[in-house]
């Protein structure tokens, strides 16, 4: 790709950036006129600087883990132009992912630039973040959806789920070629390429990633839905936007306002992996014989 390729690539994203912003914006104020109910699990004082904070929270806090991302519980009271402005949002940020995902592949070296210049593109709030050590954009809770109800709800029940951890399933080639995307000059890196050449190619392995709990939601529709379901289970990490006709939001519950310490559900019958990863780097595992 040439240099004027890669220079029109991050006009396109800063564009796309602008976008999200603008439309977000939009979407807050046009909640904030529509005077209707909401609700955080964190704050009592759920209202439109919440929700500014909240779907506006595009960076990096020290030490943050990049894989990571904060959540802000809450359900938003939402009429028929709140609903039209979110749709905006929601479009927007999915042009936002794929154009990022197009400079990640095409021109990767770009992406620290990108975290870098973007932010100051708002000088309202990169001086305002800036102050506080927040100047560094976070590039997937730009994109993550805002999630929505697909029409008038009864009543909503939140529940803290704790999986523990997703298991991946890997070939022996997939493994190989993660490993070699690190730094295959280290000893410790070498060493697991030597105990992988010692496997079967055939042998499956599993990739095992720890998952931060999560707050569900259990959606019960007043009507049933065109696919004929009434019930609706979503994950929520931003404010559910709920539709309404009213201002009001359904019968929720208060759940507890920090997960269990403990896993309440049983341990899953089908984790049968060793105790030891077999590639620490990878997090990755041998099935256990049968």
């Amino acid at each position: 790709m040439t240099q004027a390729q890669e220079y029109r690539l991050l006009a396109r994203l800063e564009a796309a950036f602008d976008c999200l912003i603008e439309h977000t914006e939009a979407l807050v104020e046009t909640w904030r006129l529509s005077n209707a109910e909401s609700w955080s699990l964190d704050t009592p004082q759920a209202d439109a600087a919440w929700l500014h904070r909240a779907l506006l929270d595009f960076w990096y806090q020290d030490g943050q883990d990049g894989r990571s991302t904060r959540s802000y519980i809450g359900l938003v009271a939402a009429n028929e132009a709140v609903m039209e402005k979110l749709g905006r949002v929601n479009a927007a940020k999915r042009d936002f992912a794929d154009l990022l995902a197009e400079i990640r592949r095409e021109v990767p070296n770009l992406v620290p630039e990108i975290k870098a210049v973007l932010p100051f593109r708002h000088p309202a709030l990169h001086d305002h973040l800036r102050g506080v050590g927040l100047a560094r954009l976070h590039l997937k809770q730009c994109w993550r959806a805002i999630p929505a109800a697909r029409a008038e709800v009864a009543r909503i029940r939140l529940a803290w789920y704790t999986s523990g951890r997703s298991i991946k399933r890997l070939s022996v080639r997939d493994a190989e070629r993660m490993l070699l995307a690190l730094d295959n000059e280290a000893d410790h890196i070498r060493i697991q390429l030597r105990t992988l050449a010692g496997l079967p190619d055939g042998e499956p392995l599993a990739q095992v990633q720890p998952q931060a709990p999560l707050m569900r939601a259990n959606l019960f529709y007043r009507e049933p839905l065109a696919d004929g379901h009434s019930r609706q289970a979503m994950n929520v990490a931003l404010p559910l936007f709920v539709p309404t006709t009213n201002g009001r939001l359904p019968d929720i519950n208060q759940p507890p306002s920090h997960p269990p310490e403990r896993r309440t559900r049983a341990k899953r019958s089908d984790t049968r992996l060793e105790e030891t990863p077999l590639l620490p780097s990878l997090r990755v595992y041998r099935y256990r014989d049968e």
